[in-house]
Parts: structure tokens; C-alpha cells; sequence
């Protein structure tokens, strides 16, 4: 009792201030329709109220339940300090802000995934019920970040280690009815510049099928902190700046960052890349004629990639993989067949202890090696090895030897050629 007060502090409800909650658990109904459970901190939610959540998401509150003593009740509000489930929020996925976000204290809870795999179906009847009934999973944990190569007509979930996948199979058969079977297991790397790369593409007299883009957009891209993630900014005259498309100079940096962000998603070898501040140093656009319309966003939202990709290749990056904290406990005569082990699979035992007739190592393992270590343990220790390992904390270090490269599912602004074909089709 005494840790419920002190592990789990209550928190403040303000009835009067703006509409603010959380979402912490979705369902489905009867019908398939998306039902969100929602923690409401401040504020009130009432029927056919439009209720805003996490991104630029807006949705129509059609039904309310708030759980009353046990049962949930259908009412026409929910007020600060209560539990409610609504209908309606099609869009909202777990752990969405709706109304204004509150910042967590803690910040994040749970590092990414770092291994990903490819589900396919067993049957070709599922083919189509496959990626509906895993989009409805991801909104239950998004978490398993699920995305599809379009070119390739795969489905990639991400994972926190093998026995994920056990747990998917089973839900995606149990609660729709579809068999599901994966590939093996890969680690998700990300890419780290090496240096400074800057490159410009100038504002051409019109439009031809070598540049189809009305502006000018000059990018470079810097190394960062490790761990900082990715910033953007501005370095380019309010002048430059296209306000007839954009209305304000903070909407076009908030439409550039986005697109910046986008792009690095996939680097040079195909990982997201980060650690890095990308700077606008260039900026120009063609001003509409009165009968002929000059630059629209869509310039600046296509040409953004052929230019970031050429500073980034200028710069280079370097592929980095996921390390995870081990603890491994072993018999200590079984430490001579355990080190040539653990060196085979690249494990760092940074510590080394000794305690009777036991050894405890401690020290980092690739994400892509801790399936390994599971299965040759309890040969090579007759069943008394003891592995932990932290899969919700990881650092990166660089690849040693040839990099991976993950396939590129976007439209490959590496190959300007490719970039500029695919893109004008949508034009």
C-alpha cells in the first residue's frame, strides 16, 4: 500500500482548464469499429465534440462511456480526473495526447525496437486480410512499427526479441482468423554522418523534365551529438521565403522540417538516420503571373530530398548497431568454453566477477546476437547459465566491416534519374 502512494503519485485534475487526456488502451467492437480508452486530466469531452490528438489528428466523438465504480455508463461528458471510453476517434492510436499534450515526466518508457523482421501470409486467401489486421495490432502497439515495401510487396513489424513473434502469430490468428509466418530476424541500424555536406539546386527560368521544381533550396547537414537526434533551422533571408504558399515563415519551417525528417528516415545504406542538424541555407522561388501559377509547396516538398540526399552523400555516414546491456551468470569452470563463445558473438564482457563457485560478466551484445547466446547457454553451462538482458536500453556502435543495407522503400532520391521519374508521375 505504501508503494502505490509513492510509486504511482497522484496527479492534479483542473476541471476548468483546457481539454487534455491520454490514451492508454484501445479495442474493437462488435461491428470492428475502434473503441478508445481515454484518461482525461483536465478539461471536458462531451458528444460531438471534434477532439484533437497526437499529430494533426481530429475526430468526432459519436458515443461516451465513463467507468463508474466498475462499469462503464453511457453519458454526455467526460470531465478532469475520469476514465472514458469513446467511439469515433478512427484515427488515435495508444499513447496519443488528445487536447493539449501534457509532458511526461519521465520521457520515454521504452527505448524502440531494435529488430525487425518480414510477415508474409501462409495462406494466399489472406493476402488482403494481413495488413488490415496488422494496421489494427500496430494501433494497439505501435511499437511494432508496421510498415510496407510497396515495390517488394512486403510487410516489415518491428521486435523487441523472438518470442514477439510468437505473441503476434498467435493474436493475428486467434483474433483474425489469419495465418501469418516471418522471416528471420534483423537488426535495425541507423546511419551517422561523418562529417559536413552541403549541396544547392538553383531556381531554373521553367520547368523542363531535368528540373521540374520552381525553387532554389540549398541544404547542409552537420554532425551532432550522439543521441541528439535530428534539428532543422533556417539561415536563409524572410524575403526568400515563399509567403504567398506558405502564409508564415513559421508554417514553411514547420512543412520543411517535416519533409527533412522524412527523408532521413532512409540514408545512404537504407537506415534512418540522426545525431545530425541540417541547416536552409539557400532559398528562392518564382512568384505566380497573374494567368500562370509560379511555386507551390509541392516544389519544395519534392525537391527538398534530391538536394538533402546530396549533402548527405557528400558528408557520408557510417552504419551503426544496436548494443544491449547483458548479465550473464555461469559455473565457473565453464568460463574457458563461455569467453570463445561470447567472442564469436561479438559480446563485450566489460566486467568480470567472481563469487564462490559462480561468474558474474556484465557488458554489451548486438541486438542481432542475444538469439544466439538464448540457445548455445544452457549446452555449454548443463542448464545453469543465466542471461538478462535489457532490451528497453541500447547504444550504437559503429558496424565493423562491410555495412548492411536495408532495401529503400521510398521513391530514391539517391538516383536522381529514378527520383525524377517517379516523382513527376505526381506531379
Amino acid at each position: 500500500m505504501g508503494g502505490i502512494t509513492e510509486l504511482l503519485p497522484a496527479t492534479r485534475e483542473d476541471a476548468y482548464g483546457p481539454v487534455s487526456g491520454a490514451v492508454f488502451k484501445i479495442e474493437r467492437g462488435k461491428e470492428g469499429e475502434k473503441i478508445s480508452y481515454i484518461r482525461m486530466f483536465s478539461g471536458a469531452v462531451g458528444l460531438r465534440d471534434r477532439l484533437r490528438f497526437s499529430g494533426d489528428g481530429e475526430d468526432k466523438v459519436t458515443a461516451l462511456e465513463v467507468f463508474d465504480r466498475g462499469a462503464a455508463v453511457r453519458q454526455d461528458s467526460v470531465d478532469a480526473g475520469r476514465i472514458a471510453r469513446l467511439w469515433g476517434l478512427n484515427g488515435v492510436r495508444i499513447g496519443d495526447a488528445v487536447g493539449e499534450p501534457r509532458e511526461p515526466k519521465g520521457g520515454r518508457y521504452f527505448a524502440p525496437p531494435t529488430l525487425e523482421t518480414v510477415v508474409y501470409p501462409q495462406r494466399s486467401e489472406d493476402k488482403g486480410a494481413l495488413p488490415i489486421a496488422l494496421s489494427q495490432l500496430a494501433d494497439q502497439d505501435p511499437l511494432i512499427n508496421v510498415h510496407q515495401d510497396d515495390d517488394r510487396q512486403e510487410i516489415y513489424v518491428s521486435l523487441y526479441g523472438e518470442v514477439q513473434k510468437e505473441i503476434i502469430q498467435a493474436t493475428l490468428k486467434d483474433e483474425f482468423g489469419v495465418e501469418a509466418g516471418f522471416r528471420e530476424t534483423t537488426p535495425i541500424c541507423i546511419e551517422r554522418p561523418t562529417g559536413t555536406g552541403a549541396a544547392v539546386e538553383l531556381l531554373p527560368k521553367a520547368r523542363s523534365l531535368t528540373t521540374p521544381f520552381l525553387a532554389t533550396i540549398g541544404l547542409r547537414i552537420e554532425r551532432a551529438a550522439l543521441d541528439s537526434g535530428v534539428r532543422f533551422e533556417l539561415d536563409v533571408q524572410v524575403g526568400s521565403i515563399p509567403i504567398h504558399v506558405y502564409k508564415t515563415v513559421g508554417a514553411f519551417h514547420e512543412a520543411m522540417e517535416r519533409t527533412v525528417l522524412e527523408t532521413l528516415r532512409q540514408g545512404i545504406y537504407g537506415w534512418e538516420v540522426t545525431d545530425c542538424t541540417v541547416i536552409m541555407t539557400d532559398c528562392d522561388f518564382q512568384a505566380p503571373p497573374r494567368r500562370w501559377p509560379g511555386t507551390a509547396a509541392y516544389d519544395f516538398r519534392l525537391l527538398t530530398p534530391l538536394v538533402l540526399m546530396s549533402a548527405l552523400k557528400r558528408a557520408g555516414t557510417f552504419v551503426c548497431e544496436p548494443i544491449h546491456p547483458f548479465r550473464l551468470e555461469i559455473p565457473a569452470d565453464t568460463l574457458g568454453t563461455m569467453a570463445p563463445m561470447l567472442a564469436r558473438l561479438r559480446a563485450d564482457p566489460e566486467t568480470q566477477e567472481r563469487r564462490g563457485d559462480t561468474y558474474v560478466l556484465g557488458g554489451g551484445i548486438p541486438a542481432a546476437r542475444i538469439r544466439g547466446l538464448q540457445q548455445q547457454l544452457p549446452a555449454l553451462t548443463r542448464g545453469e547459465g543465466l542471461l538478462e538482458c535489457d532490451l528497453k536500453v541500447a547504444c550504437y556502435q559503429p558496424v565493423t566491416g562491410k555495412p548492411p543495407i536495408r532495401p529503400r522503400t521510398d521513391q530514391n532520391p539517391l538516383n536522381r534519374k529514378e527520383y525524377l521519374v517517379r516523382v513527376t508521375r505526381r506531379i
